[in-house]
């Protein structure tokens, strides 16, 4: 697609409605392992609205990688990687379990470059999350569709710092183990059919080691860190960036730095590099 195509696909934005149930905040409380969902009682958690407005596309609209076909509301970009790089989020008000809301989403920019990989366009969607006509959560979404790579190397989602950060004595460590069973359950809990999530052979002809974590679930499971140790504060603001993919044949650390009026997270592979960043803010 021609520049002047991609830039008119701005603009262009969709409504869908739903309505928040406790069942899926049970079972993603039980993916994090608990044994009744931690958070405030009869509050959708930040991240929980990822449980609502699930892809249902037909089976017939499916595509061979597992996601729909190319076309409806993203712009049919030929480019055969399609990545989530990362959102930015803020939490105005609450949204109550047993309640309708509705999401406007709309594509707010388009830019298409050259990176160290080949040709890549970046889109970014905002989602606006309404309840009872209130907003509640605001999302800006980043998209990137790439070339592949060479089968003999896993593509990265953007280059990796020159440095690493190493935590402080101070930060708050965890190790996560990404078993299969895990990745197939949040893969069911948010019906995402990404065969590189759940389909080793699959996974390995796209030139990946093993199962690729979903991002969501990265950022999950650093909200999840951090409440470990907040349990009662409201988070207002919550931005995640993800560098380059983990992979299910490792555990990863999560680090939990604490700042004034927020936290600093990331996610690190064994040999300590940053695969994800993530800032948070919550109110006093």
């Amino acid at each position: 697609m021609d520049e002047a195509t991609l830039k008119s696909w701005i603009g262009r934005s969709e409504t869908h409605t739903d309505h928040t149930t406790e069942a899926p905040l049970w079972r993603l409380a039980a993916l994090l392992d608990y044994a009744r969902p931690p958070w405030t009682a009869g509050e959708v958690p930040p991240l929980g609205h990822w449980m609502n407005f699930l892809p249902q596309y037909p089976q017939s609209e499916i595509d061979h990688d597992g996601h729909a076909k190319r076309g409806g509301f993203l712009p049919p970009i030929p480019l055969p990687r399609r990545m989530w790089a990362g959102s930015r989020l803020s939490f105005a008000n609450p949204i109550r379990v047993g309640t309708d809301i509705e999401r406007r989403s709309e594509i707010i920019d388009i830019t298409a470059k050259n990176g160290a990989s080949g040709q890549l366009v970046v889109v970014k969607v905002r989602h606006v999350i309404s309840s009872g006509g209130v907003p509640a959560v605001t999302e800006e979404h980043d998209i990137i569709y790439r070339d592949a790579p060479a089968k003999t190397s896993a593509p990265s989602v953007a280059a990796a710092p020159k440095e690493e950060k190493k935590p402080p004595s101070s930060a708050i460590i965890c190790s996560i183990t990404p078993d299969i069973v895990r990745l197939f359950r949040f893969s069911a809990l948010t019906f995402n059919g990404h065969r590189i999530h759940y389909d080793r052979d699959y996974a390995r002809e796209e030139g990946y080691p093993g199962l690729v974590v979903h991002g969501p679930l990265i950022a999950v499971l650093l909200m999840d860190h951090f409440y470990r140790h907040r349990p009662k504060v409201r988070v207002t603001e919550f931005n995640v960036r993800f560098q380059s993919p983990l992979f299910d044949i490792h555990p990863f650390d999560l680090c939990l730095e604490e700042t004034d009026g927020g936290a600093d997270l990331r996610a690190f592979n064994k040999d300590g590099k940053t695969c994800a960043t993530a800032t948070l803010a919550y109110a006093r």
